[in-house]
C-alpha cells in the first residue's frame, strides 16, 4: 500500500519529493503576519528612534535573506532560484481599543519559475521579518508578539490558485 503523504517513502521514512517530472511554471505565493506592540514602540519605530537602526528596513532585508535560506531551515524544501521577493509593511497607529496595542502588518510576495511552489519561502519571509522587528525593539518592549502568520494566496503549478481571506485584525484575548 502506498503512503498518501508525499514526504514519506514506501517504508514511511522522510524523503524530499521528486519534482523532476514537473513542468516549469510561474509560481507566486503571498503570506502575511501581524506584529503587536505598545503604541510608544510603534512611535519610536516611525520616528527612527530605535537605537539598533531603521527597524522596517532591516526587517525587510532580513525577510529577503531568510527567504533565500528556506531550504536550509525547512528540511523537505527544495532549493529554488527565486525570481522576486517583495516585503511590505503597513502600520496601524491607532491602538486596539481592547488590548491597547498597535500593529504592524507584514506582507511578503515571492515568485519563482520552476517545478515547485514558494509558499514556504513567503511564510519564512514573514516570520523572519517579524522576528527581526522583535529583536530590534526588545530593549524597549519585551511584550511584542506576532500572530496570524499564514498564506494569503498562491498560484501556479498543478494545484492551481488558492486564496484565503485575511485572518483577524485584532490580537487574541
Amino acid at each position: 500500500m502506498s503512503n498518501p503523504l508525499t514526504h514519506f517513502n514506501e517504508e514511511g521514512h522522510a524523503r524530499m519529493v521528486d519534482v523532476g517530472g514537473k513542468a516549469d511554471t510561474e509560481r507566486v505565493a503571498v503570506a502575511t503576519g501581524e506584529v503587536y506592540m505598545a503604541p510608544e514602540t510603534l512611535r519610536l519605530i516611525k520616528e527612527g528612534q530605535i537605537k539598533k537602526g531603521d527597524v522596517l528596513a532591516v526587517a525587510q532585508v532580513a525577510g529577503i535573506m531568510g527567504t533565500k535560506k528556506t531550504s536550509e531551515i525547512i528540511p523537505m524544501c527544495h532549493p529554488l532560484l527565486l525570481t522576486n521577493v517583495d516585503i511590505g509593511f503597513s502600520e496601524d497607529l491607532e491602538p486596539d481599543p481592547k488590548s491597547g496595542l498597535c500593529r504592524i502588518q507584514i506582507e511578503a510576495t515571492v515568485k519563482v519559475t520552476g517545478q515547485t511552489g514558494v509558499e514556504m519561502e513567503a511564510l519564512t519571509a514573514v516570520s523572519i521579518a517579524a522576528l527581526t522587528i522583535y529583536d530590534m525593539c526588545k530593549a524597549v518592549d519585551r511584550s511584542i508578539y506576532f500572530t496570524n502568520i499564514g498564506l494569503l494566496r498562491k498560484s501556479g503549478g498543478k494545484s492551481g490558485t488558492f486564496t484565503k481571506e485575511r485572518v483577524g485584525t485584532s490580537p487574541p484575548k
